[in-house]
């Protein structure tokens, strides 16, 4: 499938940068077609983390490759650097198809390679990437976005499943799978980066609801409406919303689904509990309104979340 055309210079992140060189470097053993050709782009030596690497090429051979991987972009308040942007941007130009992995959509970004179109970066910064560049179509919920010639990925292990993904475009998903297995990571995810993002109580000392917050919480298995929250609050349903609003960004009963949300991902991942007590615990009331709320927050059901991320037993247990 031609070249694969490592972009880096100072400031990148050497995890993706080893997972794209694991997935392209060498093909798994019996596989037979023509496999890749993997080299690393760079003006000079490059510090990437803690580690210090000798480019094979200059950022000029960008412009040769079939497929160019920027990996991710250490900081992100920092704009990468004008070559490293501008050889995206000529490689694309020349014809390559161009992958970032994790926070290198932000050098995507830069180059225009994103204008007018998804993309995805680490849910951490998705709020970051959509304000320095709003003519990006930012959908911080899915682990990668494939436009044709121009992809992006999610957070860290988002950056294999894009990977994956490219393979499995150039090779079929026989191949792909048998990369998995080599790497023993599933050739496929269900779900996208909504069933990671933790949920954190927002609490602000003087703030009217910083009480408000953990009382509802030691009362998510109760059906609790507006009008309660915005009793205990004392204030009105109007200046509850306005104030949730300011410090969540979002509206009571969207930031409550979310709280039960969360409770019913730690039951899951914790307890043997079923689905039904579960959403009896986190006032839900029914496993059919669980499940449908769960699958479309999270983006897989609760059974499926549970098979990923369930705690392993004590040792003794």
């Amino acid at each position: 499938m031609g070249t694969v055309a490592l972009a880096l210079t100072e400031g990148m992140l050497h995890f993706e940068l080893s997972l794209a060189y694991e997935v392209f470097g060498s093909a798994p053993d019996g596989v037979t077609v023509p496999w890749y050709d993997v080299e690393v782009c760079g003006p000079d030596a490059v510090q990437v983390g803690r580690f210090r690497l000798e480019p094979d090429h200059g950022l000029d051979r960008l412009r040769q490759a079939d497929t160019v991987i920027v990996p991710g972009w250490a900081d992100v308040d920092v704009e990468p650097p004008a070559d490293l942007v501008g050889a995206v941007r000529g490689a694309h130009e020349a014809g390559a198809r161009v992958a970032s992995l994790c926070t290198g959509a932000f050098v995507l970004a830069a180059a225009g390679l994103l204008d007018g179109s998804r993309a995805t970066t680490h849910w951490a910064h998705t709020g970051v990437l959509a304000a320095r560049h709003p003519r990006v179509e930012v959908d911080p919920d899915v682990l990668y976005v494939d436009n044709g010639s121009v992809l992006t990925s999610a957070g860290k292990a988002a950056a294999m499943d894009l990977c994956l993904h490219l393979v499995r475009l150039d090779h079929g998903s026989g191949v792909a799978n048998a990369v998995a297995r080599r790497l023993v990571v599933p050739p496929h995810r269900d779900g996208g980066q909504a069933q990671f993002v933790p949920s954190p109580v927002p609490v602000r000392d003087d703030h009217p609801l910083t009480a408000l917050f953990p009382w509802v919480m030691e009362r998510l298995d109760q059906p609790l409406t507006v009008e309660d929250l915005a009793r205990r609050a004392r204030m009105s349903s109007r200046n509850l919303g306005r104030h949730f609003r300011a410090v969540t960004g979002t509206t009571p009963l969207q930031w409550l689904l979310t709280q039960r949300i969360r409770r019913a991902q730690e039951l899951l991942e914790t307890s043997d509990e079923g689905v039904d007590a579960i959403a009896a615990a986190t006032g839900m009331g029914t496993a059919t309104t669980l499940r449908r709320h769960f699958n479309r927050t999270v983006g897989v059901p609760p059974d499926t979340y549970r098979r990923t991320f369930r705690s392993p037993p004590r040792p003794g247990s």
